[in-house]
């Protein structure tokens, strides 16, 4: 295996069938060498059983982190994963969010210091989640749309196909977006500012603000800003029912920017 010099950290919970999936896409890397770390928030056997097959066979190296399922705790897995990196540079995805071929390569290679990078995804729909298979993994096939896929776009079962064209011209980039919001399924940063904020806040209860934009807010207090990277690091979503976000996380990110602190209290080290 190559010493890998990039971190990538998938967030799953009880989704073997698109951890297959993501596993898949990642043997078609065009940059070789990075590690992959499955933060995992209390998935049953059929995860592990995905991971130990894929650790058989692979040609980097998988991590695979794990606790009991007591709830929504995926910020303490993400903050597990950053201790657990061997590398300088991380880069966080969802577990149900499939890689194209380019996704490290292009995450490694407009690393900045001071900087996020802000990915976006392609929003496919629930035809084209179903319809997926191994084989349109591995073939790259899934990456290409269809008439079927400009189809479902037009009635609106599928979004922001246009985040699935790679741009890689300078000319051509200075017309995309200069920066954007961060998503949690496709960000990367150096884990000496991760650091500096004290990681994940693990006091949210549920999806929504606490695994992207409270730590991307507070990584902005320390001068770290964002960088974007639409059209590059493209990244396919699987379909799900939407998720709802409490609160309780809008009252304490409300009350996260009220005190301006940029550190957590119960983050990488508690206090």
């Amino acid at each position: 295996m190559n010493t890998p010099l990039i971190t990538l950290v998938v967030a799953v919970y009880n989704n073997s069938r698109a951890l297959q999936f993501i596993l898949t896409a990642l043997t078609r890397q065009t940059f070789k060498k990075f590690e992959v770390i499955i933060a995992d928030d209390g998935s049953g056997q059929a995860v592990a059983d995905v991971v130990n097959r894929a650790k058989r066979t692979s040609q980097f190296c998988i991590k695979h982190l794990w606790h009991a399922d007591k709830g929504w705790r995926k910020n303490t897995m993400l903050n597990y994963a950053i201790r657990e990196s061997s590398t300088e540079y991380l880069v966080f995805i969802d577990g149900d969010c499939i890689p194209s071929e380019h996704f490290i390569e292009d995450h490694f290679a407009n690393r900045e210091k001071g900087k996020v990078l802000l990915g976006r995804r392609v929003e496919h729909g629930k035809r084209w989640a179903d319809s997926l298979t191994i084989g349109k993994i591995s073939s790259g096939e899934f990456e290409h749309y269809t008439l079927r896929d400009i189809i479902d776009a037009i009635e609106g079962t599928s979004v922001r196909l246009e985040h699935g064209i790679r741009v890689t011209n300078p000319f051509l980039r200075s017309f995309t977006e200069k920066s954007t919001g961060i998503l949690g399924c496709n960000f990367s940063t150096f884990k000496e500012h991760l650091f500096r904020v004290n990681g994940f806040d693990e006091l949210y209860v549920g999806p929504g603000f606490g695994e992207d934009t409270d730590i991307f807010y507070r990584m902005n207090l320390t001068g770290v800003s964002g960088k974007s990277l639409r059209n590059l690091a493209i990244q396919y979503h699987l379909w799900h029912p939407f998720t709802t976000v409490s609160d309780v996380n809008r009252k304490r990110f409300e009350a996260v920017r009220t005190r301006s602190q940029p550190c957590c209290k119960n983050g990488l080290m508690k206090s």
